[in-house]
Formats: C-alpha cells, structure tokens, sequence
C-alpha cells in the first residue's frame, strides 16, 4: 500500500489573542482568509501588507496557495498572527529562506500582551479618583 504525502505545510502564528492557522501549498497564488479573498477580509492596507510580507521576502508569491483560518482579536492583530504563522510555513517550506524571514521579524513571535486589571484600581494601573476629604 503506497503512502500518502500531504501536499500542505502548516504554521500558526499567535498575536495578542488572536490564533491563526495557516495552510501552503504549491499552487496559483490563491490567497484564503476564513473564506474569504484577502483583499476582502482585511479592510486596511496595512493590514494586507502585513499579510503578504513573508511570501514577498520569501519572493514566493503568485506561486504557492495560502488558507488561512484565524479567530481572535482584531484585525491588525489577526494580520499579525497571519504573518507570523504564513512565515513559520515558509520556513518549513523552503528552509533555504528561513535567515531572510527571521532577518524581517517574521518568525519572532510578538510576546506583548494586555496586562491585568488589578483589584483597587480602575484599570490595570489607573486607580480611582482619589479625594483628601
């Protein structure tokens, strides 16, 4: 019985509380976000140049399909998520670009996160108003 080879190569990427879970193959340059063409699902265009970053470093676009789910968050941090989990992929992809990924940040996970709410104040560091008398 012959083995068979998954023609896709997984990442995912997290920012903030955003999870995105990104699929590649070799393909026509078909790019997928939960269904959606990118262009459609991300409103900014900063949010779509951060998308396709990877594939531009990588100068695999147009050559290779991309599906992406991701959930979480807002949407620059999903378009944050994406980049890293897209450059993760590539870099499994074709390791011979993983030193030009990780030179641009795409394969550094952005470990900043909100901070807590503390009990005593309004917020995580504003406390209540205070008054003398």
């Amino acid at each position: 019985m012959a083995t068979v080879t998954n023609p896709y190569t997984w990442g995912t990427g997290r920012r903030k509380t955003a999870v995105a879970r990104v699929r590649i193959k070799e393909g026509s340059g078909q790019y997928v976000v939960n269904g959606h063409p990118v262009d459609e699902y991300f409103n900014t265009e900063a949010e779509r140049s951060d998308a396709r970053a990877p594939l531009v470093v990588a100068d695999v676009a147009g050559r290779i399909d991309v599906f992406v789910n991701v959930s979480g968050s807002g949407k620059h941090a999903q378009a944050g998520a994406v980049m890293l989990g897209l450059g993760r992929a590539l870099s499994e992809f074709r390791p011979d670009v993983e030193a030009q990924l990780r030179e641009h940040g795409f394969l550094t996970r952005d470990a900043r996160m909100v901070e807590r709410k503390k009990y005593g104040h309004k917020k995580a560091r504003r406390s209540f108003q205070f008054s003398k008398r």
